[in-house]
């Protein structure tokens, strides 16, 4: 007889819970009684685990973090290249996407979360660091040509990109819905335009291999 998982504890439940219908719908437009409701329990029974929603906005973000941080590590050796650039922009972008409502509604969560906007602050200059550090590597070894300024504010453009993608391609996709509903957001051009940043800089093989990535994505 095949063994039988073990029931998920009601604070997993929750917090996958919250995760989907954020996603959904938009963390605004969720309350933890709408969290309670969907789970078929007593808001008491939510309130046991989580004192309030930004207690589970909080731990998810927890979550996404640590998946996030191992991502923007700066390889020492061999000396990174290109690849590895459009490496983390590809598997940062997928775990964007599975907490994807941390991007969508940003201004309203660290608006009233001053704990969590400071370390999604934290996590915004890493991510620009990496992108730096993986710049002046491109440099060192002549796959790119550009200025310590010219990186410097190609890596603040990137991270701007990636920030805010999903809310810019949420609000064009609004002008085709009627309804205008917070739905699933596509990723898969993303990476791409972020790229697209570092093309004109780049030369040989790099450049090469972007055009052919562009060509996929587009």
């Amino acid at each position: 007889m095949a063994d039988r998982k073990p029931p998920r504890r009601t604070r997993e439940r929750i917090l996958e819970t919250s995760l989907a219908l954020f996603n959904r719908f938009g963390e605004p437009h969720i309350t933890t009684a709408d969290i309670a409701d969907e789970m078929n329990i007593s808001p008491g029974n939510l309130y046991y685990h989580f004192r309030n929603k930004d207690d589970i906005i909080g731990e998810l973000y927890a979550a996404y973090e640590a998946t996030v941080v191992p991502l923007l590590a700066v390889p020492d050796e061999p000396p990174p290249g290109v690849e590895d650039l459009w490496f983390m922009l590809h598997v940062l972008f997928e775990r964007m996407r599975e907490y994807r409502f941390l991007y969508r509604d940003l201004d309203e969560i660290t608006s009233r979360n001053r704990k969590l906007a400071l370390r999604f602050a934290d996590l915004l200059r890493r991510f620009d660091r990496t992108v730096l550090e993986l710049c002046r590597s491109l440099v060192r070894t002549g796959q790119m040509h550009a200025s310590e300024r010219e990186i410097g504010a190609l890596a603040a453009n990137a991270t701007l990109v990636s920030t805010y993608w999903m809310s810019w391609q949420r609000v064009v996709g609004m002008q085709h819905s009627a309804s205008g509903e917070a739905g699933d957001v596509s990723l898969d051009h993303a990476a791409y335009h972020v790229l697209a940043l570092v093309a004109p800089f780049l030369t040989g093989d790099g450049r090469a291999l972007i055009e052919r990535l562009g060509e996929d994505y587009l």
